[in-house]
């Protein structure tokens, strides 16, 4: 999931510069608690956001074990950035991350670049399926991105692909957003497993998040 992440910033790098400083130099500083959870809602410090879940759901700032197996980076304490929060279900262990990072004092965006930066990630999903089960084992169903509404947020895509792996079907999806001056990316996965509505859980969750700009 790192290697996507990592692959939207590059794109965004090149595709998204002006040749003139449009805001002042920003770096995470992660010694700054992510934020609070009271509850099942979570009220950012580090970055100024807040999103709850459903109550049958846990959010947690520390990076859950059972996610190393699903193809998910362990972070290290000495990682420059660090994701902010990640929130999943216990019985399905579907899942969200919400992740911030500073936005280059270069780079430009707007819907249409958002757009086909999220879509460009696609081969990155791809190239870590072919790296866990062997090229072209799992062949993904790609869908097109498509523009997101998310609070407090000037622009945002959704991307998502669906497979079988590991004898169940799953749906791998990623949301890339900007508002000034902070990258947002938002990964999700969903094991489709009977009696689940995780689909209709990460909905309530995305409409509960909300961007807060600070004044």
């Amino acid at each position: 999931m790192k290697k996507m992440l990592t692959m939207i910033m590059l794109l965004g790098f090149l595709f998204g510069c002006a040749w003139i400083p449009v805001r002042p130099a920003l770096q995470e500083n992660i010694n700054v608690s992510p934020g609070k959870i009271e509850g099942n809602q979570f009220t950012g410090i580090r970055y100024s956001f807040k999103v709850s879940a459903p109550p049958h759901w846990k959010i947690t700032t520390e990076f859950p074990d059972f996610l190393e197996k699903l193809g998910y980076d362990r972070p290290f304490s000495t990682d420059k950035e660090q994701t902010e929060l990640y929130a999943y279900n216990p019985e399905t262990k579907s899942t969200i991350t919400f992740d911030f990072t500073p936005t280059g004092r270069y780079a430009r965006f707007n819907q249409k670049k958002i757009e086909l930066l999220t879509s460009m990630a696609t081969e990155s999903l791809k190239a870590e399926l072919d790296k866990e089960f062997g090229k072209g084992v799992v062949k993904p169903d790609v869908f097109p991105a498509e523009p997101i509404s998310l609070k407090g947020v000037q622009y945002a895509a959704k991307k998502y692909a669906t497979y079988a792996a590991r004898g169940m079907k799953q749906e791998q999806g990623w949301i890339y957003g900007f508002t000034e001056p902070y990258q947002i990316f938002i990964i999700y996965s969903i094991f489709e497993r009977a009696g689940a509505n995780d689909r209709q859980d990460l909905k309530k969750i995305l409409d509960s998040f909300e961007f807060i700009t600070k004044k």
